[in-house]
C-alpha cells in the first residue's frame, strides 16, 4: 500500500504523487497487489490525487480512503474512480476501496459507510488516530478499542463485505506485542493486519494462518460430519465432545478451504 497520507509532508505531496505513479507503472504485472492510500476527502486533496494516479489505474487494485466519517466520502471517491475509468477505457468497478474506520464518527457510522458502495471491499480499523480522539494509548491487546473493532467487523460482515483488516501495531521493535496484537485480531474476525515494517510481516502472517492443531481439528469435523450427512444425521458429537452442527462444520471446511488443504 503506497501512501500519500500521513507518511508524506505537506509540502511533498506533489512529488509523492509523483513518485506513487512511477512506482505503480514499474510494479511487474505478476507481482503482489498494489494500493494506495490517498488523502482524506475532507482534507481536499483526494481529487487531485486520484487524478495524478490516472495513467497508473491498469497497476492499482485498491484505493484505500482515510479517516472516512461517512458514506458520503465513499461515494465521492467512487464517482472519480468511476470517471477516470471510464476515461481510460479500464472496466467499471474494477478498482476496490477501503475505508480507514479511525474517527469516532466513522466508527458510529460503519454499517452506513459498508453499505454505501459495491466498491467498498471492507474497512481498515485505524487505532493511533482513534486513541488519539479518545484519549486512549493502543495497547497489544487492544482492549481500550475492543468495542470499536468488534463494531467494524460487525458492520462489514452485515453489509455482506469481506471481514476488515486490523489497523498496524505501532512499536517496531515490539515482536512479542506485534504478535499479542495479531492474535486478538484473528480472534475478533479481522482477516489479517496493516504492518509497517517488513520484520512485522512473518509475526502477522503467522498468527492468521491456521496452525497445525486448527487444521487437524478441521479435518476432523469435516471428516465425521461428511460421514454423517450420508446417514441423514446433521448434528453430532466428536470424540472429544465438541458439538457439530451445518455452522461448526462450515467453519471447518471455510479452514481448510482458506488454508488450501
Amino acid at each position: 500500500m503506497l501512501d500519500l497520507e500521513d507518511a508524506v509532508a505537506a509540502t511533498e505531496k506533489e512529488a509523492a504523487r509523483a513518485l506513487v505513479c512511477e512506482s505503480v507503472l514499474a510494479a511487474p504485472a505478476d507481482g503482489p497487489l498494489v494500493g494506495v492510500r490517498i488523502n482524506s476527502a475532507a482534507s481536499g486533496l483526494a481529487d487531485a490525487d486520484l487524478e495524478s494516479l490516472a495513467a497508473a489505474l491498469p497497476g492499482i487494485a485498491l484505493i484505500t480512503v482515510p479517516m472516512v466519517d461517512g458514506p458520503d466520502e465513499i461515494l465521492q471517491v467512487a464517482a472519480r474512480l468511476e470517471a477516470l475509468e471510464r476515461t481510460a477505457g479500464l472496466p467499471a468497478g474494477g478498482i476496490g476501496i477501503l475505508a480507514m474506520a479511525e474517527t469516532a464518527r466513522g466508527v458510529l457510522a460503519a454499517r452506513e459507510i459498508a453499505e454505501s458502495s459495491p466498491r467498498l471491499r471492507t474497512f481498515i480499523f485505524g487505532p493511533a488516530d482513534l486513541g488519539r480522539e479518545l484519549g486512549v494509548e493502543p495497547t497489544a491487546d487492544g482492549f481500550e478499542q475492543l468495542h470499536a473493532r468488534s463494531a467494524i467487523v460487525l458492520a462489514a460482515r452485515a453489509a455482506g463485505k469481506q471481514s476488515p483488516v486490523d489497523g498496524p501495531y505501532l512499536k517496531l521493535d515490539d515482536d512479542e506485542g506485534c504478535a499479542v496484537s495479531s492474535a486478538w485480531a484473528r480472534r475478533l474476525g479481522f482477516q489479517g493486519k496493516v504492518v509497517l515494517h517488513p520484520r512485522q510481516l512473518p509475526i502477522a502472517a503467522a498468527a492468521f494462518a491456521p496452525g497445525e492443531r486448527e487444521l487437524a481439528w478441521a479435518r476432523e469435523v469435516d471428516r465425521a460430519f461428511a460421514e454423517a450427512e450420508a446417514s441423514g444425521v446433521s448434528s453430532i458429537k466428536l470424540s472429544d465432545g465438541t458439538f457439530v452442527d451445518y455452522p461448526v462444520a462450515q467453519r471447518a471446511r471455510d479452514i481448510l478451504r482458506a488454508s488450501g488443504a
